[in-house]
């Protein structure tokens, strides 16, 4: 196993040693001519933390990923629910339906998407309208709000099959036996869904909110592509979108890996509550 280990260090450690010495240097315009940058040790991560925009942000992605995952939770566990108990037909149906909702490539899917919520000729804004709103016209991108509720969407419609999924397989190994001799008990659905089903598959549900809050905190793409189509970065920025206009759009590649190793920490103390979790579990 050591080759593989060896292999899998390189891979991860290497990124993530560079990324850290870059944030820890100063990059201006002498760097474009080919001059090494000069050392200011922990200045950009004082110049990050002093910066009432960042804290911004970072209030922002963790709103957006905490309420996006909640959601996705919800659905994706509905959905599971829903496929356990209808016939093997309908199930199937439904599956192949987010099958294709899951392997569309992002691009490709926000593509259609920025043509449903395009404010001249969009397909949404044509069916409110014809329902008697006033929607015409209406720009779903120029405001915060309406914007991240466009985004929350996307991102949910994105990643409930994931959820289902995973969550439906849990659910294959709840004992029927068992459900059936709590209903002749006289355990209603809630009442079983509670006592038994929740807590059989609760290893399952952490993990997958667990991965659902992670992704939602790096979330990308949707972000940056909806940008593009007609919003203010400025006002609608996460931390994915942020570092990718520090880096790409100001060259600034020090605080676009400063803020990528905070992200780094940020996501691990996300995830600390379960990995403890975890380890009392193996404990015991």
């Amino acid at each position: 196993m050591v080759p593989a280990i060896g292999i899998l260090i390189l891979a991860l450690g290497y990124p993530l040693v560079w990324q850290f010495i870059t944030s820890m240097q100063k990059f201006g315009l002498a760097q474009q001519f080919g001059q090494p940058p000069e050392f200011v040790w922990f200045d950009n991560y004082v110049t990050l933390f002093t910066d009432p925009y960042m804290w911004t942000v970072v209030a922002r992605s963790l709103a957006f990923c905490l309420i996006t995952a909640g959601v996705t939770m919800a659905i994706g566990t509905l959905m599971a629910l829903l496929m356990d108990a209808v016939h093997s037909a309908v199930r199937i149906t439904l599956q192949i339906s987010m099958l294709l909702a899951w392997a569309m490539p992002v691009v490709a899917a926000m593509t259609v998407w920025n043509w449903l919520i395009d404010w001249r000729r969009g397909v949404l804004n044509s069916v409110l309208t014809g329902l008697g709103l006033d929607f015409q016209n209406h720009n779903w991108l120029a405001t915060p709000l309406s914007f991240f509720f466009i985004a929350m969407v996307i991102v949910v419609w994105m990643s409930v099959p994931f959820v289902a999924f995973s969550i439906y397989a849990g659910l294959t190994q709840v004992s029927t036996e068992v459900l059936e001799a709590a209903q002749l008990d006289g355990a209603g659905l809630s009442q079983r869904l509670r006592f038994i089903i929740v807590p059989i598959i609760r290893p399952v549900l952490a993990i997958i909110l667990l991965l659902q809050v992670i992704w939602d905190l790096r979330v990308f793409t949707q972000i940056r592509l909806l940008q593009d189509a007609g919003s203010i970065a400025s006002e609608t920025n996460l931390l994915g979108t942020y570092i990718y206009q520090l880096g790409v759009g100001s060259s600034d590649f020090a605080m676009a890996s400063a803020v990528s190793i905070f992200v780094l920490v940020l996501t691990v103390a996300l995830s600390w509550f379960y990995v403890r979790s975890m380890l009392k579990e193996d404990d015991s």
